[in-house]
């Protein structure tokens, strides 16, 4: 059996023992036990569609969850676009639920005396509301795995129904509004029945409630409408999924110099005149594919505003490209690193990410961004993991092309928090092409044949990794 809900776009297909859910322009997808509720949550690579009313599910990613609600394997061949539906029996216990995990962890974990039992004494004891780039995260703080909640939007109120769940009384106090929440009231029912209810600013579009998987929080994200899709006919709908848009971002510019180099080289310079270049070179040899610049002259751009742009225009690719430095100038030290956007886990990326991200002291309102500590990666990762695989497909082919054409050497791929990759929805890297504070890196990063090669080996990447990507998605 098949429930559309229209108004929440979300499709529900039950079967016998569960049912499977997915939302509309979301990676989650929720498969429910009927007889007791019990819930676990995956993320798929890509988001479902929405067009005209229908819900469309990426099969390719999804066989295995449809698999497990009907309890026999499905499989779905791109090639012939057929879904094919054996007797083999597909066993949902492969699949850990929620409650099940976390019943087996307290019996692990439980004390051999009573003395050394801890019982909170309510189930939430506090509450935390944070901004993020892309909207606010609420976080519930919960002493044991609980249900994830049911929640709406009405009225610019976001309601949190919480059955089954004790919650400290003065809760609503320690909290500090932030973000799109502008007040917070809590609603007591009964003893295990409340009601959360958090005020909304205007500017929110949807909400989502999740497990955070690391712990028992509960997970409320309320997204902005910086990153609302418009609504899509089909073949917008289907070109979502068509490699046709690249966006090239030319790293500082205007008032922001970037990194000088030894005999006065400055990075902002050097990192439009690559950008330039590369995107001429796909116009001319990529034809289908638009080349967005988030610049195209000397001017400074703000680091949020590049994510806009390169969201606005549907990317499929962003490239932000910089020079390197160190604090002491002609060194021996040298060569060529591309970035993917995850905690720093070295002292040298952290330097690298805190330098390129310092450039928000030149902008008019630089609070509007919070410092990527591992805590804060949150709600960055789960609007990232999607895209993911691709950066890191897109990365180690440029590694390989940097190697095979340019003279500054290659130094590999690392990872790091940088601003500017946090507000592209979409497979991005920073690549930081060669060391300002060196003399040869500096003199070939500045010669016009120097830019040329690099611009070249990106090209080269560009080129390999769109066609590997419309060979996964079978075009």
């Amino acid at each position: 059996a098949q429930f559309f809900n229209a108004e929440a776009a979300k499709i529900e297909i039950k079967f016998k023992d569960y049912t499977l859910k997915f939302t509309a322009k979301n990676q989650f997808v929720i498969l429910s036990r009927k007889s007791d509720g019990a819930q676990s949550i995956f993320q798929i690579p890509i988001s479902t569609l929405f067009i005209k009313e229908d819900v469309f599910i990426p099969l390719i990613y999804c066989a295995d969850y449809v698999s497990l609600g009907y309890g026999k394997k499905i499989s779905f061949d791109s090639r012939s676009k057929n879904l094919i539906i054996t007797n083999e029996p597909f066993a949902v216990e492969s699949f850990v639920f929620a409650e099940q995990a976390q019943e087996k962890e307290t019996k692990q974990l439980e004390p051999e005396t009573p003395l050394e039992r801890v019982s909170p004494k309510y189930d939430i004891n506090s509450i935390e509301v944070e901004e993020k780039s892309n909207g606010t995260l609420i976080r519930l703080k919960a002493n044991r795995r609980l249900n994830i909640p049911r929640h709406s939007i009405s009225n610019n109120t976001l309601f949190v129904f919480l059955s089954g769940v004790t919650i400290a009384p003065d809760i609503v106090n320690s909290v500090k509004p932030a973000g799109l929440v502008s007040r917070i009231k809590k609603t007591v029912i009964t003893s295990k029945n409340n009601q959360l209810e958090f005020a909304l600013n205007d500017g929110y579009s949807t909400t989502e409630a999740l497990q955070d998987l690391d712990n028992n929080d509960i997970l409320i994200t309320i997204h902005n409408k910086l990153f609302e899709s418009a609504p899509l006919i089909v073949d917008e709908a289907k070109s979502k999924w068509l490699f046709d848009a690249v966006v090239i971002d030319a790293g500082h510019g205007g008032k922001d110099p970037g990194a000088i180099g030894v005999t006065g080289v400055k990075e902002k310079n050097v990192n439009l005149a690559v950008a330039l270049i590369l995107g001429k070179l796909i116009e001319k040899n990529l034809p289908g594919v638009k080349v967005v610049y988030t610049r195209k002259t000397d001017e400074f751009i703000e680091l949020y505003k590049r994510g806009k742009i390169a969201n606005e225009s549907g990317g499929k690719l962003f490239i932000s490209i910089h020079c390197n430095s160190t604090e002491a100038k002609d060194i021996s030290f040298r060569g060529f690193e591309v970035y993917l956007l995850r905690p720093g886990r070295t002292s040298q990326a952290i330097k690298i990410a805190e330098f390129e991200n310092s450039v928000i002291k030149y902008e008019d309102n630089p609070d509007r961004y919070q410092k990527l500590t591992d805590e804060n990666f949150i709600l960055v990762s789960m609007a990232h993991s999607q895209y993911m695989r691709y950066s890191e497909t897109f990365s180690d082919i440029l590694d390989q092309e940097w190697k095979k054409n340019v003279e500054i050497p290659a130094l590999g791929i690392k990872q790091a928090g940088f601003y500017v990759l946090v507000g592209a929805s979409m497979p991005g890297v920073l690549i930081e092409n060669g060391f300002l504070s060196n003399r040869k890196d500096e003199a070939h990063l500045a010669s016009a044949s120097g830019q040329n090669e690099i611009a070249k080996a990106i090209f080269s990447s560009v080129k390999r990794y769109k066609e590997n990507y419309e060979k996964e998605f079978g075009k």
